[in-house]
């Protein structure tokens, strides 16, 4: 969008204004909780002990995130990005890029899970979220009685 406009262009045909393209000419605010959804990175690994979530949230407080469990097996990741700052007389905004608003990530977890388990950290605005899985049975030989 900014490009466009730096070229003298519209943003109409801008195909890095997702805003635009997929929800129209809404308002600021709204904007702002679907790019704060939309923006908010997670990844999701698993190793043989657990399932291990990892979500960017710069700028964050533990204390604006939470994390559930919900339905027995889905994890939500949710909170609220705030904004900081206000304007004082004088003072004139060129650029407001920073994300406001709110923003949820839900993911359906095996079966194979110790959701009671679960652990939560924050470091460096970066969230993971731990969920033990269930240790594998080992195989069990069985003797062949002989008839």
């Amino acid at each position: 969008m900014a490009l466009m406009r730096w070229l003298g262009g519209s943003d109409v045909f801008d195909p890095f204004n997702f805003d635009s393209i997929l929800f129209g000419n809404r308002s600021g605010s709204d904007r702002s909780d679907v790019a704060a959804v939309a923006n908010t990175q997670v990844d999701w690994k698993e190793t043989p002990e657990a399932h291990i979530f990892k979500a960017n949230l710069p700028g964050l407080a533990k204390e604006d995130v939470k994390v559930q469990v919900e339905d027995g097996r889905v994890v939500q990741i949710s909170g609220e990005c705030k904004k900081e700052e206000t304007s004082r007389p004088g003072e004139k905004w060129h650029r407001v890029e920073r994300v406001q608003g709110s923003f949820v990530r839900r993911f359906r977890l095996p079966e194979n899970v110790k959701v009671e388990e679960m652990k939560a950290a924050m470091e460096n605005g970066v969230l993971t979220v731990t969920v033990p899985k269930v240790p594998k049975a080992a195989p069990r030989n069985i003797d062949i009685a002989c008839s």
